[in-house]
């Protein structure tokens, strides 16, 4: 005879029903019920019941099974089917649970005062603009969630259709309760409900669609081909809501050293920061750009005749996308070894192709073992403006050649091994 705790296991318990209940409220699906009721209710959930030997070989587990269910039923009732009759005798067992009302079964998971408050939420953002009935709908659970907040994000939301490119910055922003934290906070929000509202009359402004910040995160695409120095200069998230919106934002900056104390510059002063468009339009004597991403590498680089040291930014090259001038120089690029180092140098080719590494080859990797880290998110991307040589390394990164997910970062180079490399 089967264990009891074997057959138990075969039925709907209590506890088994409400996890379905629960899967339900978790999923959003009750409370967009409730918002905006469809033919769901009166809900009918089917039960894993006894078989008639099952009831036979363990009668008592079997009642106690049926017990239960019958003892909370309230928020539910039950259906019954007569079960065991030519065997041990007619038994009525539960075979479906009903939920007559979405209220029912909201209550049955014990949700019934969150149900209160988000419909009086929802029913608040409607007040606002009945388009925003859809957002509810869509994040039934964030509104939750959110509360006031999402009101709060309602009232910038409906700002910003009716005042589409402010030509502001978000700090001047004044709506009440509204600050330029709240808005970093909840931009998404923000975002979505913009694309649920209707360009308000006569503004000219299109509906904007709400965008996936982690689809723009360029740390890593799945697009072989990503074009990141074609992007504007609003790489972070605050800084692409900002330009979506018509907002005002920071311009993009490049700092720089300048190696060639002969150049007349500002004074003294060679380590300088200007903006984007300002570095476009330098016009200097030097025939030689180094770029490097590590601080202490940028601002340890030897004087050098001619020559420029940029502190890179990771992805972040967009600064350089128009600085045609570059054209004219040597440019070469010193990256971390590791796959998304040999990206960053791929994307920094699409716009400048003349430009080559240094000190990102095989012989470096192999002399620093005892440097190696772990890189924690390995780039997938197929590569098309490697060298061969360069190829031969990404390749042996990516796929494991050299160990798992093998990183040098360049900061760990031996100073001898950079200055060797960089006289040459």
């Amino acid at each position: 005879m089967p264990a009891k705790s074997a057959l138990a296991r075969r039925w709907t318990t209590l506890a088994g029903l409400r996890s379905l209940s629960v899967a339900a409220w978790d999923r959003g699906q009750l409370l967009r019920e409730a918002l905006e009721p469809t033919d769901l209710y009166p809900r009918r959930r089917a039960l894993k019941r006894p078989t008639a030997t099952e009831l036979r070989d363990d009668y008592a587990a079997a009642r106690e099974w049926a017990a239960e269910l019958f003892a909370s039923a309230g928020p539910y009732s039950l259906e019954t089917v007569d079960v065991g009759r030519t065997t041990i005798g007619s038994n009525q067992l539960p075979a479906v649970a009903v939920f007559d009302s979405v209220e029912d079964e909201v209550a049955f998971v014990g949700k019934s005062r969150e149900l209160g408050r988000f419909r009086s939420l929802a029913s608040s953002l409607v007040a606002l603009d009945p388009a925003l009935k859809a957002w509810a709908l869509k994040r039934p659970l964030a509104l939750l969630e959110l509360g006031d907040a999402a009101l709060t994000a309602a009232r910038v939301a409906l700002w910003l259709r009716d005042h589409p490119s402010p030509g502001v910055y978000v700090r001047q922003l004044s709506l009440p309760g509204v600050h330029t934290k709240f808005i970093e906070t909840h931009r998404r929000t923000i975002d979505e409900m913009v694309g649920t509202l209707v360009p308000a009359e006569g503004s000219g402004a299109p509906t904007v669609e709400a965008p996936d910040d982690a689809l723009l995160d360029v740390a890593e695409s799945s697009a072989p081909d990503d074009p990141l120095l074609g992007r504007s200069a609003a790489r972070t998230p605050a800084a692409r809501f900002a330009e979506r919106h018509g907002f005002l934002h920071q311009p993009e900056q490049v700092r720089f050293r300048v190696l060639d104390s002969a150049i007349p510059l500002l004074g003294d002063a060679r380590d300088i920061t200007v903006t984007a468009t300002a570095f476009e339009s330098l016009k200097l004597p030097v025939s030689t750009v180094f770029i490097t991403e590590n601080l202490v590498n940028f601002l340890a680089l030897p004087d050098r005749p001619d020559t420029l040291a940029i502190f890179g930014a990771g992805y972040g090259f967009s600064s350089l996308r128009d600085a045609a001038w570059l054209h004219d120089c040597e440019v070469l690029y010193w990256g971390d070894l590791d796959t998304h180092g040999f990206r960053i140098l791929d994307q920094l080719r699409s716009v400048h192709p003349h430009v080559s590494s240094v000190l990102m080859d095989e012989e470096i990797l192999l002399a620093h073992r005892e440097a190696w880290s772990v890189e924690a998110t390995p780039s997938r991307a197929l590569l098309t403006r490697l060298t061969a040589e360069e190829a031969h390394v990404y390749e042996g990164l990516q796929g494991g050649s050299y160990g798992d997910r093998v990183r040098l970062e360049q900061e760990l180079i031996g100073w001898e091994w950079a200055l060797r490399r960089l006289a040459a």
